[in-house]
């Protein structure tokens, strides 16, 4: 059980309620992390505004699936229980693949994915657990895979925006929702 109450929808503010429902309307249920933040609406808006300008961005040489992916894998690595079963649910329905959110959770090295989509997943992983150790040569080795410096950036964005919501998640006691379970795995009922 989360160690803070949800907020009840009707009791928050206009703008996040419109927002909590596009979302509802969107996936057929509240994520549970839209209610958890939503206790402190200031700090509800700019993480969704960060969020969205991270996972939402247009012109980026990530793929939405690789995006989640970085996701999924950095979250595992942060033993953040509710990030590797939410995001690992849109990364497998992003990548069409059953398989590939166990996958990278659990072992990404040994994952079905592409040498590019390793190499994105070693600088994640660095900068994930060893920031500190950055350097010419983990550039060197994005750009042999087509990555950019502005995809370095991105790919080092998305790893610490999730450190952080890795940490409130798990201090939060914040639990994936159900649904989220078999998202991507079984065929969606019609």
């Amino acid at each position: 059980m989360a160690r803070y109450p949800l907020p009840e929808l009707k009791d928050l503010p206009d703008d996040i309620r419109a927002k909590v429902l596009e979302v509802q309307e969107k996936a057929g249920f509240v994520p549970t992390v839209f209610l958890a933040l939503a206790r402190r609406p200031a700090e509800w808006r700019a993480f969704f505004a960060y969020h969205d300008a991270l996972m939402l961005k247009e012109d980026s040489g990530l793929s939405k699936g690789d995006r989640e992916m970085i996701v999924t894998t950095t979250s595992a690595a942060n033993k953040c229980l509710y990030c590797v079963v939410a995001h690992g649910a849109i990364l497998r329905i992003y990548e069409k693949k059953p398989l590939v959110a166990d996958q990278v959770s659990v072992n990404y090295r040994k994952a079905d994915i592409t040498p590019r989509q390793k190499a994105m997943l070693d600088f994640a992983m660095k900068v994930c657990l060893k920031s500190d150790e950055i350097g010419d040569d983990d550039f060197t080795a994005l750009q042999a895979h087509g990555f950019t410096d502005e995809d370095a950036w991105d790919i080092a964005a998305i790893t610490a925006f999730f450190g952080l919501s890795n940490r409130m998640a798990s201090f939060s006691n914040m639990l994936p929702n159900p649904e989220f379970y078999l998202m991507g795995r079984v065929a969606k009922a019609k």
